[in-house]
């Protein structure tokens, strides 16, 4: 099969950043007076997530340490619903892998997946959370805002969600999750409300990230401003996030997936693709095809997410950790999302197959994009075709002549 010749894009977003984290984090938590919020010898829970967090390990080291300079005696947190194969010891493991150990940041880290019921809602859902948080002495939440991958609402990824389905370990997620795509919208205010009510949350850390998964902003919010500033923080977020600035691919090849990317291993909002019932597909970027060709090391074996792809390459499907990532979708409930696509050998091979189902009249006519993954989207590679319509985009950049796509003997895209 004839391959489209490809060129090397340099995607240009709105570049601002923190230009010291650590003493933005001090000055933030300053402000919001964590001093008041702690007494002396107080046992302090600071929740730690599954995601890939730009500067998380430094964000994370100087809550801890001004956790200790106001009197507290923080321990590190697990708040990752059934991530890390809904296990305390697999939790740990998830936040070693992104330097988060007792070691690296100075206090104890500790796990359960043991919940107490906190409250019940209106409809008689009981409100759950983790035992470690609620025999806490005070809890400071420490998460990303980000559009979420599965739904729409005020609170998506953030500070209300890790409180809730987070903190909520695996019996609480998947309580969360029992009621689908559209009912995380209604239930994450609702279950946050009577856990901000009855439990000990003394603060929130919110992290918005530019397109570059730099920091942006951080944010110290008290309990009384989780509900009025998090929506904000949230549309910061959104118009902040990477995008593809070509449209109408036929094929997007996704060179890893991972948790540690996103929740569904891919960001949804990048490729333009949901696959859930009830939740309306996005208008952009247009994909026709999905190829992933591996998944990440930090992933652990966990490759929610792999069903929104269509073709996947050998390498990727070994590895799986079907236990691990089971437990994601069961208590997502979004079993389609962990379907195992079409599995070809080799890069190459996943590449000609993509294209051939398509049935397109000239293959090297087609209008490819290659990305690294979907938070790394700076530099980008596009098909010639794309690169003769897109060629005059102010925000693209060529930084490299047309080329073949190069494979080497074992047919693994270089």
């Amino acid at each position: 099969m004839q391959l489209p010749r490809m060129a090397k894009m340099r995607q240009r977003f709105a570049a601002t950043a923190l230009e010291d984290v650590r003493q933005s984090v001090r000055q933030t938590l300053a402000e919001a007076d964590l001093a008041s919020a702690i007494k002396s010898g107080q046992r302090i829970a600071v929740s730690s997530g599954s995601r890939g967090i730009a500067n998380i390990p430094l964000i994370t080291r100087t809550v801890v340490d001004c956790v200790k300079e106001a009197g507290g005696q923080p321990f590190l947190l697990p708040a990752m619903g059934s991530h890390g194969g809904a296990n305390p010891e697999g939790q740990k493991e998830v936040l070693a892998s992104y330097g988060i150990s007792p070691e690296s940041m100075g206090c104890p880290v500790e796990a359960t997946m043991d919940v107490v019921e906190v409250g019940r809602l209106a409809d008689d859902t009981p409100v759950l959370l983790n035992r470690l948080a609620w025999e806490s002495d005070g809890v400071v939440l420490i998460n990303r805002i980000k559009p979420h991958t599965s739904f729409r609402g005020p609170f998506e990824s953030g500070l209300m969600k890790m409180m809730t389905i987070g903190l909520g370990s695996h019996k609480g997620a998947t309580i969360a999750h029992a009621q689908g795509a559209e009912g995380l919208a209604r239930l994450i205010p609702a279950w946050g409300a009577e856990i901000l009510d009855k439990a000990p949350i003394c603060m929130g850390v919110a992290i918005v990230e530019n397109a570059y998964e730099e920091t942006l902003r951080v944010e110290a919010l008290r309990p009384e401003q989780f509900v009025s500033r998090e929506p904000h923080l949230l549309e910061e977020a959104r118009a902040a996030m990477p995008r593809l600035m070509v449209q109408g691919i036929d094929l997007l090849i996704v060179d890893e997936i991972g948790k540690n990317i996103s929740g569904t291993g891919m960001d949804t909002n990048v490729v333009g693709r949901m696959l859930l019932p009830g939740v309306k597909e996005p208008d952009t970027p247009g994909v026709s095809r999905i190829a992933a060709l591996s998944l990440t090391e930090e992933s652990h074996g966990n490759a929610n997410g792999v069903g929104l792809a269509d073709i996947i390459t050998r390498r990727l499907y070994d590895a799986i950790d079907f236990k691990a990532t089971y437990a994601n979708v069961f208590t997502t409930t979004f079993l389609n999302r962990a379907n195992i696509p079409v599995i070809m050998e080799s890069d190459r091979a996943v590449i000609e197959a993509a294209l051939d189902v398509q049935r397109l009249e000239h293959t090297e006519h087609a209008r490819v994009v290659r990305i690294k993954n979907t938070l790394d989207i700076g530099q980008i590679e596009i098909s010639e075709t794309l690169l003769r319509e897109f060629s005059h985009h102010p925000d693209l950049d060529q930084v490299s002549e047309l080329s073949a796509m190069n494979f080497d003997g074992e047919g693994q895209l270089q």
